[in-house]
């Protein structure tokens, strides 16, 4: 969830690690910190409450200056949001530390601390790590061998960077259960917790393993593994892309990659063709095995994962479970023959679906297939099969470009394993007609975007919502409503609408706006009949329609007429319109958009 960005350079790193901050501010934005230690070796520190602007604001009045520093962007676990909490977190006026995870053991260690005195000057777990080194690290002792000794006192995850004044040219950090990344440069070294931090200044990364531990000076870097060995990791260039942290033209990033999607959707189908080497080496033969599908995932990309179900058991005729990652390992469960597992994952790092992934591996298995925007990433290393979405880096905190792409990747998927089977010409035909169909169905959407801003002031004062779907679009509902609660603070659920009648009816009244996605299918007569039912109570009706569905306006009715689009296609079209009344409800409240309360873009803590 926070963000860390260290470096040792022959160069001042100020600018950079505030830099990497700016572009690491989606993993968290409660507080913001950085510890340089100048030429006299003196420690500094900044460290304030708030998004990182404040930080910057401390910057450019009382300048600190530095080779080798440290800096963090959080999200609160232990301890509010506040300065004293921010971090990072020193020992002794020499010693500074920040930490991205969870010390499970933490109120242990600091009782412990505390019976020996240590005074503590914030409620955080992380604390008790900047302590514990202090007190074990003696005069001449390297610093990394006094953080490899007291890593094994911790239970739980980490991803931290420690420096100390007496050793200034010496970086230390160390990665277990939460992402860490080591940025080659000329003469510099730099770590962050994902490879954007970074890309200002190299494009050649180390990925670290859990249990690595390493140090860096100006113009090396020695890891150790878990063992204690010394190893070498593979170093990737990544290819140059477009800088994704500029706004453009854009008010908001959620906008910006609202209209991006056509773009990004065109990136990850490509020629629109099925093949399976597409998601890997060994795919045909997987697929060719593979007779029902488990997929893992939270959030979003859950709702990406209900959406798929649909198209796997209507097309490619195979059961198809879904579950919710963060739950999935705690339950005793049954997994058919011959299983394919799908992660599906925006970042790569998030932590409970990781460690879905890795309690889905036993006989029944046949191959574990990860769905993802972030090459190199953790699920991505851990999976046998691997299909990366071209969404590029989204900053926004409320998912858009990347859920698209996600369906764009299921939608090939159910297409490769159609394929796999028998009497499949027709489905294959129908799906990639749909893939080519996606960015012109998403555009023709976008255009629609004045006359769904429209919408949005039905919503202002309100501070309930219920979205309304049936078959495939129930989950569209359901990422509507997560969409609109994200950024706006407005309650919402999402139904299938034949459940109305099954108690969420009671809830309905004029305070209460229902927002339907009509699609004109073999369910519409349905839906029609469920809608009365709002109407014939006083419930506000916004429904995004057909305009071949035959709804219009009137009273207690909104109907913003979609633009008609295949039966494959819809489900990404309706997201779309979706993301944009979430929108302009959140502009119009006056929310931040970017950066909801409470929340952070990658979830790497359990």
């Amino acid at each position: 969830m926070c963000g860390i960005v260290a470096g040792v350079a022959k160069r001042e790193i100020s600018e950079i690690l505030l830099e990497g901050l700016r572009r690491l501010e989606y993993r968290g934005y409660d507080s913001a910190g950085m510890a340089l230690i100048d030429n006299e070796a003196n420690l500094q520190l900044h460290k304030y409450s708030g998004k990182v602007a404040n930080l910057e604001n401390a910057q450019r009045l009382d300048p600190m200056q530095g080779c080798i520093g440290i800096a963090h962007t959080r999200w609160a676990t232990h301890g509010e949001p506040s300065a004293v909490n921010a971090h990072p977190h020193v020992a002794g006026g020499r010693l500074a530390l920040v930490h991205n995870g969870i010390i499970e053991n933490h109120q242990q260690l600091r009782d412990e601390l505390q019976q020996q005195g240590v005074v503590f000057n914030s409620a955080t777990d992380t604390e008790v790590i900047v302590h514990l080194i202090d007190r074990a690290l003696t005069p001449g002792t390297p610093l990394i061998d006094t953080v490899r000794q007291v890593l094994p006192l911790l239970e739980g995850a980490y991803a931290l960077a420690v420096i100390h004044k007496d050793h200034p040219n010496e970086l230390v950090f160390a990665r277990k259960g939460s992402p860490l990344v080591i940025g080659v440069g000329i003469g510099e070294t730099f770590v962050g917790s994902d490879t954007l931090a970074l890309r200002s200044v190299t494009d050649t990364f180390v990925y670290l393993e859990d249990g690595d531990v390493g140090f860096a000076s100006a113009g090396q870097y020695i890891l150790f593994d878990a063992a204690g060995n010394t190893v070498d990791r593979l170093q990737a260039r990544l290819e140059a892309h477009e800088d994704a942290t500029g706004l453009g033209d854009y008010e908001h990033y959620m906008l910006k990659e609202i209209h991006e999607q056509p773009d990004r959707l065109r990136d990850t189908i490509g020629p629109a063709q099925l093949d399976p080497g597409l998601f890997g080496a060994a795919a045909a033969d997987v697929f060719a095995r593979t007779q029902a599908v488990l997929i893992l995932a939270c959030g979003t990309s859950y709702h990406a994962g209900l959406v798929a179900r649909h198209w796997i058991e209507a097309i490619a005729k195979k059961p198809c479970q879904v579950e919710v990652a963060s739950e999935f390992r705690y339950r005793d469960s049954v997994r058919l023959p011959d299983t394919l597992v799908v992660c599906i994952s925006q970042s790569g790092e998030t932590a409970d679906t990781l460690a879905a992934l890795n309690h889905a591996n036993d006989s029944a298995v046949v191959a574990r297939l990860a769905i993802c925007n972030v090459d190199h990433s953790a699920i991505v290393r851990a999976s046998d099969l691997v299909f990366l979405t071209r969404a590029g880096a989204e900053i926004g905190v409320a998912s858009t470009k990347a859920f698209t792409t996600q369906l764009a990747a299921l939608m090939m998927l159910t297409g490769c394993l159609a394929q796999a089977g028998e009497d499949t010409t027709v489905a294959s035909h129908a799906i990639t007609a749909a893939l080519r169909e996606l960015p012109a169905a998403v555009e023709a959407v976008l255009a629609q975007e004045k006359a769904i801003s429209q919408l949005a002031t039905g919503f202002i004062q309100k501070h309930h919502s219920l979205f309304l779907g049936r078959g495939i679009y129930h989950p569209i509902a359901m990422e509507g409503a997560l969409k609109l609660k994200e950024i706006s603070y407005i309650h919402a659920e999402a139904y299938p609408a034949g459940e109305l009648k099954h108690g969420p009816l009671a809830l309905v009244d004029a305070d209460m706006p229902v927002v339907a996605v009509a699609p004109n299918d073999e369910l519409l007569d349905k839906l029609r009949s469920n809608l009365e039912e709002v109407r014939a109570r006083g419930g506000e009706l916004f429904v995004f329609a057909d305009k071949a569905a035959g709804f219009s306006d009137g009273d207690g009715i909104h109907v913003l007429a979609m633009p008609h689009c295949g039966e494959l296609a819809g489900p990404v079209a309706y997201t779309v319109a979706l993301q944009i009344l979430s929108y302009y409800v959140a502009v119009a409240k006056g929310t931040d958009v970017d950066k909801p309360r409470n929340l952070a873009k990658s979830v790497t803590v359990e």
